[in-house]
């Protein structure tokens, strides 16, 4: 290895340290307003592994309701994917590195082997690419697979830059509040057709819409 490129590496991995760094300071700062708390920690209590669903436009808030939990993440391989899994080893995360691509098997066979090994799992389900809050198939078939409850959560900064991506990413301001409002924990039947399925994906997606119009409403109060 050349000097140019034990440079570029060196300032790279200087580069994901601070910004992880600024991440997490910032996130201490938000006060996070809850709506159905009780649901979250009555399956931590319990020790009842779960799947849990936000879109990828509130990740900072989503990923960080859970942290140090016995949950995990399945993170992409790309550089932007090395800073998240800097975030969220900070937080407590398992986080497996795959591909998490709309279908991509790779991403649901690691989803279902963290659950089965006792995980929680937290999934953006319109990521990595959109469209924006359409959801696909991981979270219900994850669910469904491992017979674990399913709970949706509907974020929104009441403080924040929202940048100009295709998710519409959220960044809050400093000491901002962010109201979370959860889902009823939603078993799903294992049985459940093809078509059966499908249909309750599309119903998880207006609920989960719901819920983050409720929680845009609340900023308002």
């Amino acid at each position: 290895m050349n000097l140019k490129e034990t440079k570029k590496k060196i300032f790279y991995f200087l580069g994901i340290t601070v910004l992880s760094s600024l991440i997490n300071l910032l996130m201490k700062t938000v006060k996070f307003r809850f709506k159905n708390y009780e649901i979250l920690q009555k399956l931590h209590d319990q020790k009842q592994n779960f799947v849990f669903a936000f879109w990828h436009g509130t990740m900072l808030a989503g990923w960080h309701i859970n942290k140090n939990t016995n949950i995990a993440a399945i993170v992409s391989k790309s550089k932007d994917g090395d800073i998240l899994e800097k975030v969220l080893r900070n937080w407590g995360y398992k986080v497996v590195r795959g591909s998490s691509h709309a279908g991509g098997k790779e991403a649901l066979t690691l989803l279902i082997e963290l659950a089965e090994k006792g995980h929680s799992v937290a999934i953006t389900p319109d990521g990595p690419t959109g469209p924006i809050y359409k959801m696909k198939a991981g979270a219900v078939i994850t669910a469904k697979t491992k017979k674990i409850p399913l709970v949706l959560a509907g974020i929104s900064f009441c403080k924040k830059k929202v940048l100009k991506s295709w998710d519409n990413f959220e960044v809050p301001f400093p000491f901002s509040i962010v109201n979370v409002v959860l889902s009823e924990p939603i078993q799903i039947d294992s049985k459940l057709t093809y078509d059966e399925t499908n249909t309750l994906i599309l119903d998880c997606e207006k609920l989960l819409n719901g819920l983050r119009e409720e929680a845009e409403k609340l900023c308002l109060t």
